[in-house]
């Protein structure tokens, strides 16, 4: 319902309006509804839909058939044009469509419909004002419902629905309208005051009712109410008893109230109120007369019955008259003082004398005292009496001008129906007012008090609106006289003579311009061709010209006659220069413009003189010539004649007209131009393209050629049957006989023929020999490349078999087991991996005490700067750093042997029991060194780079920093105070809509730059170290087991914890001190750089673990969905990181790895170290091992108390009696030792007990006899005793084997016991093979029913394993070699570091050099007396008022603001650039100084401070003063 508010919402003045605008749009579909339901209940049919009613009546049918409905004597359903509407569906609206408008107006001046109703006829069929059609519909069916002729019309306001779009398309067609929407709610009213009668009539047919009543006769009383004059309706003849009854009643009981009651009572008030009652319209009452009327009044009564009514009526006017004549003396006072201030000239005594209610005069307004002043003075200036005005001529004027400011005050509302009712009903009297033309008087008025008050014309004088009433009836005079002219045009038209047609354009009615009478025939052709082309377009035969179109047509047709006129003597001057033979003169000719010649070319002159006289000369002989006239064609359709004597030209054809056939007409010369033109074109364009039309003929006769190749070509293949069987006779023919002589000849030559086969057949093979070999000598790569392929191809099925089969068999095996050699290059590896993971930890260690040295310098050199310390303190840390530098922390793993450590294993506890649990702070602390570095620059290294080298970005998400910026802004670019505060809350920022906008800018950025961010996190999954993501995993099983409640998302936010919160998040806020990004030597992240990465970070934290802005953050709440949809993608991240295989999957290891390895792990840690790892493990014993029968609960047993340094090093490791002993101890603490992990639980050599020890040498004894003794099983191999050439390659493969022994370190050798097993003959080989596999298939390791496959596959598993562990260890070599060149490139950049340093403390201790030599200069200056003085920089000097004026001084404690004129600040440079000296005086004594460093100020305004302290005392606006010196000192 558009009548009820949807909210409760404030609206703004647009939105007000834009449901103002809907609600009239919505109210007048409703009466448009309305108007529709109505006319289908009147004529019976079904009309469009309320949407497409307006269109549905501009053809008028259904305006027509309502006219007949309420008007059928005077519109018969023929007088309807088009009733079916079939023309209208076909070619749309017709002209004749407005008679039946015109019809249903008439209808409705038929029954009296007042005029004041009528739209135009344009308003129906242009649809200019279709609300005023509606509306007047609305008041017809009211009128015809009082009439008793038509159904009441509906209210249906408020109980229609429309949509949205329906009420959205209406308010858009208003808009086009342009025009006030009329009030249908003052139907009623004005439709009553248009049908008022004659009071006089009306109180007479009264007063006969009254009379018939008291005669008591029903007849009589019936013929009264049924006069027309009484207004009644609906009475009926055979209640005419009841009327009589019931009005009889009524009246006795009117008369028995009313009669005398304020007489009765002699109550004088109440005989006031009677008098004043409105319906009475008495004038000159006073509460002075009261006890005169009611005296007069009552002997009025008392002779009341006696009298008969006639001197009952004579006396009471009698009365009247009396009363009037006693209050005259009043009245003349009144006018002459009302004469008296008019001639004063104020307007307001004016008003005030007009107002006197002794005067009597009509409703006095004062808004209109200009007015009554202007026009009474001018009354009272033109008046003949020299008293002034009279009563009678202020009471008309008076109530004219009354009337006139109401007509003002009505135009000030632009109501056109108000205007029209006051125009109407007011006592103007304005001459030649029309009802028909009321709606346009409004509409001018309107628009001409719109002018009037635009050029300060206060109102409209009685004068001005007789002048508009004028000036549109003259209008509409004029309109209707050229319609009637238009008319009589489109008559003369259709008459087809051109005089008439002129006629009618001449009409000053018709108002046309331009009318010429030599062109009559031109205009008479020209519209008839206009009429023709309207016709055919609209499709209506009847169709007319309007004014615009004739209007149109007669400027064409007068350019036509200029055009013709000068084409005509262009052509003529053609024929004259052609006659004369001068070619050039013809070419001039030819190129005037007014000829309109086209495809002229200079080149071409003569040839087009010679065409022009040859065809010139030959027309003349053809024709007749001598004749003066000439016919030409305008425009292919006109003619126009041209006399060549006269120079003159006519439209019309002359008397006896003969065309002279000497003289070219322009088609003539036109024909010949293009002609010759074209012959010349084509002549050069074969002359230009001579090369492609040689080349152009012979692709022709090419293509004739092979045109008559393939018709002959195509007869012979349709002759092919014929011409095969033809040759296959003639060839057979040919064959037999050769055959049979042949044949003849081998008979007679049988031995010759046995001889020269045998030898051909033996050429034959030998070259067939010859060439496959040179074959294969030629093409020995490519089968070299076969064979290579088919036995790769063949190791390949191999290695699958190897690999994939559960029990692989021992020839595959058998290819394989040369994998299990340790070749040099596998010994090179390992030593160069052992030498890496050693310079790795050592450069680690190193690059942290290096950061360690230079955060501590950055610390000294700050407080160097605010000398809290000195530079000697700065200097002795630098030699610090550099001894350190030199001196070496390592030490090899002979030191810990010699210091009497065996073997250390370090064992950490996963401690969940506090927040920050020590294994994830050990986790992050690897996978953020070495290690995991390349992987966190890698993930966040390019998208951190692309937020800090964007120069552009700046995000703030603090409302109260970006209000201070602003404030800084605004102030810093106007020089002056801001009137803001300078400490508001955030939500006083946010109130500011500056504040908003920037947030909010501020906000969409974040979230594109987060989103980057993400991007590279969420692609970058398998980046992430294997160790991260397998801890993450551990760490979400372990709490579903602990928490089986817990749901998914709740543990997610703990992995996220560790993913994003604990190891990539700080990398983000600091990705200086992370190394994820490179930085130069003195650079840092700047402030604006940080804060940015600190709000990405922080936006991302709360995605992480789905944490909504609130409270403290609430101008942060928008971003609340973005986080929840950012959480849902983190959900997905933290899931799959978590899906990762278990280590041993991972790595492909058992219990068995360790046998076949190399080297063994090998760990760099401190002594201290270990101390502490000792007492962690030791505090956590039961925690790590609670059960007893666990290995590692043995190992953890034999540890033994903590050790401290001196017992792990040995005693003398440091002196007794030495008193920094414990500085010693810390020292020798961090000293760094090898541990190589060593097997507790291993025999000693040769003890065969040990399963796994047997297993392995077995397997070691199983490969050297496999590679060299053939066999289909093990059992077999084992049973075949070995030839002599066998046992001879096993001892060159023994003897090899040794001599690479011997040049392996120590460190990677074999065992002795393995080096003897090896050096083993092979027979005895294969006997302690066999021994070993009685004793593993008693401990159930083995099967002799299997022949023993366990052992085979477990042979295959080592050399899978072996292969894996080189790949692995190449990888590792590639890390380690990676990590090692960033921790080199690193400690480069420290050392840089290092070097700006010593560089500034360089600069410092020079600087501090230069000014004592300064000092010593200046004392020795002072001593030779006075000598040139150093000039002083130019300083400023302002009061402390000036500088509060300007508002760079807030205020002064202790001063009033009076009192700061008293106080001089004196501003002089020093003579480092950027420093200034400022001196504070009062009253002429300097009290105090202060130093001012510009760079300060602005570091104070970048950081927002808007206001700062000077001199303990003084407030000062920062902004302001950075202003102040950059205007004065810098220029800017």
């Amino acid at each position: 319902d558009y009548h009820e508010l949807a909210d409760v919402v404030r609206l703004s003045a647009e939105e007000m309006d834009e449901r103002r605008r809907q609600n009239i749009a919505y109210e007048y579909l409703c009466h448009l509804e309305e108007a529709k339901q109505w006319i289908e209940a009147c004529v019976g049919e079904q009309l469009p839909p309320t949407t497409e009613l307006e269109n549905g009546l501009r053809n008028g049918v259904y305006l027509g058939k309502l006219a007949r409905f309420f008007a059928p004597q005077l519109v018969s359903e023929k007088k309807i044009y088009d009733r079916d509407q079939s023309r209208y569906k076909h070619s749309g609206l017709h002209f004749r469509h407005t008679d039946n408008t015109v019809q249903w107006l008439r209808a409705m001046e038929s029954v009296g419909f007042p005029k004041i109703f009528y739209p135009e006829t344009t308003d129906v069929y242009d649809r200019k004002n279709m609300p005023k059609v509606i509306y007047c519909i609305h008041a017809l069916s009211l009128y015809l419902f009082k009439l008793g002729i038509a159904p009441q019309i509906q209210d249906l306001l408020g109980k229609v629905d429309f949509t949205e779009e329906e009420i959205s398309n209406m308010r858009k067609e208003l808009d086009k309208y342009g025009i006030q929407m009329p009030a249908f709610s003052k139907i009623g009213g004005i439709l009553a005051n248009e049908l008022s009668v004659d009071e006089a009539a009306l109180h007479a047919a009264v007063f006969a009712i009254n009379e018939a009543i008291d005669k008591g006769h029903a007849e009589g009383t019936m013929a009264a109410l049924q006069n027309p004059n009484a207004l009644l309706r609906n009475t009926q003849k055979p209640l005419a008893e009841t009327y009589q009854d019931t009005l009889s009643k009524a009246k006795r009981k009117k008369e028995d109230q009313a009669s005398g009651r304020a007489l009765d009572a002699e109550d004088q008030k109440a005989l006031l109120a009677s008098l004043r009652l409105p319906a009475l319209g008495l004038v000159g009452i006073f509460d002075d007369n009261s006890c005169f009327y009611l005296e007069h009044f009552t002997s009025y009564r008392e002779h009341k019955v006696k009298v008969p009514k006639p001197c009952m009526i004579v006396l009471f006017v009698f009365l009247l008259l009396l009363i009037v004549v006693l209050l005259m003396d009043t009245e003349q006072e009144a006018v002459v003082a009302i004469n008296a201030a008019i001639r004063r000239g104020v307007p307001e005594e004016t008003v005030e004398a007009l107002l006197n209610p002794e005067a009597q005069l009509p409703i006095v307004y004062h808004t209109a005292a200009s007015l009554y002043q202007g026009e009474l003075f001018s009354l009272q200036l033109g008046c003949q009496n020299k008293a002034g005005l009279t009563h009678e001529e202020l009471c008309v004027a008076v109530e004219m001008l009354s009337a006139v400011s109401v007509l003002n005050e009505v135009l000030d509302t632009k109501d056109s129906v108000a205007v029209i009712e006051q125009l109407s009903d007011s006592p103007l009297g304005f001459s030649g007012l029309d009802a028909d033309n009321l709606q346009r008087y409004a509409d001018t008025l309107i628009r001409l008090r719109a002018e009037s008050l635009a050029q300060d014309q206060e109102f409209l004088t009685w004068n001005d609106v007789q002048k508009c009433i004028d000036s549109v009836n003259v209008q509409v005079h004029e309109e209707h006289e050229r319609v009637i002219a238009i008319a009589e045009i489109n008559e003369a038209l259709n008459s087809g003579d051109p005089e008439k047609t002129l006629d009618a354009l001449l009409l000053p009615t018709a108002k046309l311009q331009g009318v010429n009478p030599a062109n009559a025939k031109h205009y008479h052709d020209l519209l008839l061709t206009t009429k023709d082309l309207i016709c055919k377009s609209s499709g209506d035969e009847s169709a007319v010209l309007w004014l615009d179109q004739i209007q149109e047509a007669v400027h064409t047709a007068n350019r036509d006659q200029e055009d013709a006129l000068k084409l005509a003597e262009a052509v003529a001057d053609i024929n004259r220069a052609v006659s004369e033979g001068d070619a050039k003169a013809t070419l001039a000719a030819l190129q005037c413009p007014d000829a309109g010649l086209r495809a002229l070319l200079s080149e071409c002159a003569h040839v087009y003189h010679t065409q022009l006289s040859h065809l010139q000369s030959t027309q003349a002989e053809q024709g007749t010539s001598g004749s003066s006239w000439v016919k030409h064609k305008i425009k292919d359709k006109y003619d126009y004649f041209y006399n060549i004597a006269s120079k003159e030209g006519t439209w019309l054809e002359p008397d006896h007209f003969v065309h002279d056939s000497s003289q070219l007409t322009t088609e003539d010369i036109q024909s010949v131009l293009s002609s010759v033109t074209a012959e010349y074109n084509r002549e050069q364009l074969w002359l230009a393209n001579e090369p492609f039309i040689i080349r152009l003929q012979a692709l022709i006769r090419g293509y004739l050629v092979r045109r008559a190749h393939n018709e002959r070509l195509e007869y012979l293949r349709k002759q092919e049957p014929s011409v095969i069987r033809l040759q296959a006779s003639w060839k057979g023919y040919k064959q037999r006989r050769v055959y049979k002589d042949k044949l003849k000849a081998f008979q007679d030559s049988v031995s010759s023929v046995i001889k020269l086969q045998s030898l051909v057949k033996m050429w034959k093979a030998k070259r067939s020999y010859s060439r496959r070999l040179q074959y294969f000598k030629e093409h020995e790569k490519e089968i070299v490349k076969i064979q290579a392929y088919l036995k790769a191809n063949k190791a390949r099925v191999d290695y699958r078999t190897l690999t994939g089969s559960q029990h692989p068999p021992l020839g595959v095996v058998r290819k394989f087991v040369h994998l299990l050699e340790q070749s040099s290059l596998d010994l090179q590896e390992e030593q160069e991996v052992t030498r890496l993971r050693e310079e790795v930890v050592t450069n680690i260690r190193a690059n942290q005490q290096m950061e360690k040295d230079l955060n501590l310098m950055d610390i000294k050199i700050g407080l160097l700067v605010k000398n809290r310390i000195t530079l000697q303190d700065v200097v002795s840390h630098s030699k610090k750093m550099k001894s350190k530098k030199n001196k070496t922390s390592k030490e090899d793993l002979a030191l810990g042997e010699k210091q009497g450590i065996k073997g250390l294993i370090v064992l950490y506890n996963i401690d969940y029991v506090t927040g920050n649990p020590t294994v994830i702070k050990l986790v992050l602390s690897f996978y953020r060194g070495a290690r995991g570095q390349n992987a966190l620059r890698q993930l966040l290294g390019p998208v951190v780079k692309e937020i800090i080298e964007d120069k552009n970005l700046g995000i703030n998400t603090n409302p109260v920093d970006i209000y201070k910026a602003w404030v800084n802004q605004l102030e810093t670019a106007t020089g002056e105070a801001s009137k803001l505060p300078y400490e508001v809350t955030p939500e006083q920022a946010l109130s500011h809509e500056e504040v908003r906008v920037k947030m909010e800018s501020s906000n969409q950025v974040l979230r594109t730059v987060t989103d980057k961010v993400l991007g590279s996190i969420m692609s970058s999954l398998d980046t992430i170290p294997y160790g991260m993501r397998y801890i993450a995993k551990v760490l979400k099983d372990t709490l579903h087991e602990k928490f089986p409640d817990a749901t998914e998302d709740e543990l997610l936010k703990i992995v996220g914890t560790l993913l994003y919160y604990r190891y990539m998040n700080p990398a983000i806020v600091a990705p200086d001190g992370f190394d994820i990004i490179d930085m130069t030597a003195g650079g840092q992240v700047h402030t604006e750089q940080r804060r940015n990465l600190a709000s990405v970070a922080k936006m991302l934290q709360h995605a992480a673990a789905n944490k909504l802005f609130e409270d403290e953050s609430d101008h942060l709440t928008p971003m609340n969905s973005y986080i929840s949809q950012t959480y849902q993608r983190f959900r997905g991240f933290f899931q799959a990181a978590c899906d990762v295989p278990a280590p041993e999957e991972k790595f492909n290891v058992d219990e068995y790895s360790d046998m076949v390895t190399l080297s063994k792990p090998v760990i760099y840690i401190s002594i201290e170290e270990i101390i502490n790892t000792h007492s962690l493990v030791l505090e956590h014993k039961e925690a790590i091992a609670p059960d007893h029968s666990d290995l590692l609960h043995e190992l953890l047993k034999d540890l033994g108390e903590v050790p401290d340094v001196e017992s792990l090093l040995g005693e003398g490791a440091v002196d007794a009696d030495d008193p920094s002993k414990e500085n010693s101890l810390s020292q020798v603490a961090k000293t760094e030792i090898s541990l190589t992990l060593t097997n507790k639980f291993e025999l000693l050599d040769g003890d065969d007990k040990d399963t796994k020890g047997v297993m392995m040498k077995t397997k070691k004894l199983i490969v050297d006899v496999v590679r060299i003794q053939p066999g289909e099983t093990l059992t077999d191999i084992l049973e075949t005793p070995a030839s002599a050439a066998q046992e001879a390659e096993h001892a060159k493969l023994v003897e090899r084997q040794v001599v690479q022994d011997s040049q392996t370190p120590e460190g990677l050798k074999s065992s002795q016991a393995m080096l003897e097993d090896h050096q083993l003959p092979l027979e005895q080989k294969k006997r302690k093979i066999l021994r070993n596999l009685r004793t593993l298939e008693q401990a159930g390791l083995v099967s002799s029913k299997h022949k023993y496959q366990e052992i085979i596959n477990d042979i295959s598993k080592d050399i899978r394993y072996q292969r894996r562990y080189r790949q692995r260890r190449k990888a590792e070599l590639v890390k380690l070699q990676q990590t090692l060149t960033a921790l080199n490139s690193k400690a480069a950049f420290y050392q840089e570091q290092i070097n700006y340093y010593d560089t500034y403390i360089k600069t410092c201790l020079d600087n501090l050099n230069r000014k004592n030599s300064r000092r010593s200069i200046k004392l020795d200056k002072k001593e030779q007396g006075k000598g040139s003085k150093k000039s002083k920089a130019s300083s400023l000097k302002y009061t402390a008022a000036k500088l509060h004026e300007k508002g760079v001084i807030l205020e002064i404690e202790g001063l009033q603001t009076n009192q700061l004129k008293n106080v001089m600040f004196d501003i002089c440079p020093c003579e480092e650039v950027g420093d200034f000296e400022i001196k504070a005086k009062f009253m002429g004594v300097e009290m105090e100084k202060v130093q001012l460093h510009f760079q300060d100020l602005l570091q104070l305004q970048y950081e927002g401070v808007a206001v700062m302290k000077m001199f303990d005392k003084a407030k000062v606006n920062v902004n302001l003063l950075i202003f102040l010196l950059n205007k004065k000192f810098y220029g800017k």
